[in-house]
C-alpha cells in the first residue's frame, strides 16, 4: 500500500493524514458501540432484538468505515462488506481500535511537538538560547516530525490491512456470489442471442427476402419480354439487385460471425468496415498482443453497433474509434459528433450490454441530447 501511495499525486496525499485523523474519531465512537453491545447482551433477557440492532449498527459503522477508506484506495480496491457476517463485522470493528489509539498518540505527539516548537521559537526570538542551541532543537523537531509522519503513514496500512483481511467475504459467501453472476449473466447472453436472432431474422425477412422475389420477378419478365433490348435491360437490373442482395447476405452473415478476425486482427477488421462506412471514421489500435477471440468478437460488436447508430440515427460527420489497454482492461473508446440522445435501453445497446457483461466487461455510454455520444466498452486482458 506504501508504494501504491508514493505513486500517487502530491494532492492525493494530503488525504492520508485526514483520514487517519478522522479513524481515531470513529475508533471512539466504536469503542462505545462495542462497551453497550457487550452490556446489552449480557443484560438482555431478548437476546433476538438485540442480536439484530446490534448487526444493524455494525453495518452502518462498517459501511462508514468503507467510505472513510475510500480515501485511501481507488474505488475499486475498496474492501467490501457484502456477504460479511455479522461476527466478522464486530471483529473488525474490536481489531480497528488499535489504529485508532495509535492514530490519536501519534496526533498527541504531534501537538506536544507544535507547543515543544513554540517554545523553542519564542526563546530564539527573544535572545534566550544560543544559534547552536536553536539550530540544535530544529534539527532533532525535524527528525520527530519525520518520524511521526511515517508512523501516520504506517498507521493507515495497518487500517488498510485490517479492513482488507476482515471485510473480505468467506471462500463460500464469494462461491455464491460468484454462482449468482454467472447465473444472470447466463441469462443475459440468452436474452442477447434471443434478440440478436430476432434482428437477423427481420433483416433476412424485410430485406434479403423480399430482394429475392423482386429478383426472380425480374428474370421472369425477362423470360417472357419479346424485345431483345427489353430483355437485356431487365437482365442488367436483375444483376445489379443481386450484387445487392450478395452485399446485404454478406452483411448478415458476419453479424452471426466475423470470419475476418480468422485472417485478420482487430484493428484491420475494424479499418475494413470503416473504408466501407458511408461515415469518415478513424481507428486507431494500440494492443501488445492479440486478445482472445471471444474479446476481439464483443468488440467488433459493439463498434460495428456504434457506427451504425452514428450513421442511421446520430447524423454524425465523423466517427473514431480507439482500442488499448489500460490498468489490465482492453479499453475501446467510440466517438462521434453527431445529435446524441442514445437510447440506451434499446435493443441494440441492451444487448451490447449483456454481450460484455457476460465476459466480466463493462459497458458505459454519455450521449446528451444535442450531442455527442461516447461508448466505452472495457474487458478484462484476461
Amino acid at each position: 500500500m506504501t508504494g501504491e501511495w508514493r505513486n500517487r499525486p502530491w494532492w492525493a496525499r494530503l488525504r492520508l493524514p485526514v483520514v487517519v485523523a478522522a479513524g481515531s474519531a470513529t475508533a471512539a465512537v466504536e469503542l462505545g458501540f462495542l462497551a453497550v453491545a457487550a452490556v446489552a447482551l449480557v443484560a438482555s433477557a431478548s437476546g433476538r432484538r438485540t442480536t439484530e440492532l446490534t448487526r444493524r449498527y455494525a453495518g452502518q459503522l462498517v459501511r462508514l468505515e468503507r467510505r472513510r477508506l475510500a480515501g485511501l484506495l481507488a474505488a475499486d480496491e475498496s474492501p467490501a462488506a457484502h456477504g460479511v457476517s455479522t461476527r466478522r463485522q464486530v471483529g473488525y470493528l474490536a481489531a480497528r481500535l488499535l489504529p485508532g489509539a495509535l492514530g490519536l498518540l501519534a496526533y498527541a505527539v504531534l501537538g506536544v511537538g507544535l507547543v515543544l516548537a513554540g517554545i523553542v521559537l519564542r526563546a530564539a526570538v527573544r535572545g534566550e538560547s544560543s544559534l547552536l542551541d536553536a539550530l540544535t532543537q530544529v534539527a532533532v523537531g525535524a527528525v520527530l516530525l519525520l518520524l511521526n509522519v511515517q508512523a501516520i503513514a504506517s498507521i493507515a496500512a495497518l487500517d488498510v490491512r485490517l479492513a482488507r483481511r476482515l471485510l473480505r467475504p468467506g471462500s463460500r459467501a464469494e462461491l455464491t456470489r460468484r454462482v449468482q453472476e454467472l447465473t444472470t449473466s447466463r441469462a443475459a447472453v440468452i436474452a442477447a442471442v434471443d434478440a440478436e436472432r430476432q434482428r437477423i431474422e427481420r433483416d433476412l425477412h424485410d430485406g434479403l427476402q423480399q430482394r429475392l422475389v423482386a429478383l426472380g420477378m425480374l428474370l421472369g419478365r425477362a423470360r417472357r419480354a419479346r424485345d431483345a433490348d427489353r430483355a437485356r435491360a431487365l437482365v442488367d437490373q436483375a444483376h445489379e439487385d443481386l450484387q445487392r442482395a450478395v452485399a446485404e447476405l454478406r452483411e448478415v452473415a458476419w453479424r452471426v460471425y466475423p470470419s475476418a478476425l480468422d485472417a485478420s486482427d482487430l484493428g484491420e477488421v475494424l479499418t475494413m468496415v470503416a473504408r466501407g462506412s458511408e461515415v469518415p471514421v478513424r481507428v486507431r489500435c494500440d494492443l501488445p498482443l492479440r486478445p482472445a477471440r471471444q474479446i476481439e468478437t464483443v468488440l467488433y460488436f459493439v463498434a460495428c453497433e456504434a457506427l451504425t447508430n452514428a450513421v442511421e440515427h446520430a447524423a454524425a460527420t465523423l466517427v473514431t474509434v480507439e482500442i488499448g489497454v489500460r490498468e489490465g482492461w482492453i479499453r475501446m473508446r467510440v466517438h462521434d459528433d453527431g445529435v446524441g440522445g442514445a437510447d440506451l435501453t434499446g435493443r441494440g445497446l441492451s444487448g451490447l450490454a449483456r454481450r460484455v457483461a457476460a465476459l466480466d466487461g463493462r459497458l458505459g455510454v454519455t450521449s446528451p441530447a444535442g450531442g455527442p455520444t461516447t461508448m466505452l466498452a472495457e474487458l478484462p486482458c484476461e
